[in-house]
């Protein structure tokens, strides 16, 4: 089975400027915190997006 593409670059994506800006946001357990929101809400908007391009 094969991965969904759209998926693999949406999260690439989030992850890749998600760690681009990891030593600035502070400590350890901040980071962390923030990667859990950023997660849950790029988990949200991936659906919204899909539907609102058609892919």
């Amino acid at each position: 089975m094969l991965a969904d593409p759209v998926g693999l670059v949406f999260y690439g994506l989030v992850c890749g400027a998600l760690a681009a800006f990891a030593p600035l946001l502070g400590t350890r357990p901040r980071r962390a915190l923030i990667g859990a929101v950023v997660g849950i809400v790029a988990a949200i908007l991936l659906p919204v997006l899909r539907s609102a391009t058609g892919l």
